[in-house]
């Protein structure tokens, strides 16, 4: 899966948050400074090129649709992140994330909590 590029992320986060929309939709929801909307049309079809967003054509109306979810785009990422910055092991990442202050003790015991609940659930 290719990386988005910032703009290209932020109309995806716009399309993941308020499911299909028309050109017009997706420039009302974007936040200041709007960009111009033949900016926006341009990076619908960089982004339907890279199969991000498929299209529904009504009449001469295009509405646009994500094609990959945000959870299957989140964890494609982090995973390159990982691989790339962290030898590919998670708790490298947790071991800087304690080191810079990024995560407290308790966040700590809070996500040790969790993996144990979904380690019970599995069995």
């Amino acid at each position: 899966m290719k990386q988005l590029t910032k703009a290209e992320e932020q109309i995806m986060q716009a399309l993941w948050q308020q499911g299909p929309m028309f050109l017009r939709e997706i420039l009302e929801v974007l936040p200041p400074p709007k960009p111009h909307q033949n900016t926006v049309a341009t990076i619908l079809k960089i982004l339907v090129e890279k199969a991000f967003v498929t299209v529904n054509v009504f009449g001469r109306q295009h509405q646009y649709v994500p094609a990959v979810s945000k959870e299957d785009y989140s964890q494609k990422t982090m995973k390159q992140i990982v691989k790339g910055y962290f030898e590919g092991s998670f708790s490298n990442v947790v071991s800087f994330m304690v080191k810079e202050n990024n995560l407290s003790i308790e966040e700590l015991e809070a996500l040790l909590q969790q993996i144990k609940q979904q380690q019970q659930s599995k069995k």
